[in-house]
């Protein structure tokens, strides 16, 4: 793990072989993010919403989980709206 210097002016230099593995190049941007009392340089996304289409795919269907609880809890009122009758008739 490669350890740099903080110049006076509080810039850091990353070394070249992190920017090749991560594809930093002159002029791009990276955020610095905080986690908890530890910084991380992060490069920038270019096109966020382009770059971030797909993220989710391959994982569980929410659309999915959300129509099955929606059919499970349909299926409950109509089994207590069934019983709710029945017991009324006996009234």
């Amino acid at each position: 793990m490669p350890t740099v210097t903080v110049s006076r002016k509080g810039w850091v230099v990353i070394p070249s072989e992190i920017r090749e593995r991560y594809g930093i190049h002159p002029g791009d941007k990276v955020q610095i993010v905080d986690y908890a009392g530890r910084i991380a340089i992060i490069p920038a996304l270019t096109e966020p919403i382009r770059e971030g289409r797909g993220l989710l795919r391959g994982g569980p269907s929410l659309t999915k989980a959300l129509l099955e609880g929606r059919r499970r809890e349909r299926d409950r009122e109509e089994r207590e709206m069934k019983r709710w009758g029945a017991s009324k008739k006996a009234s």
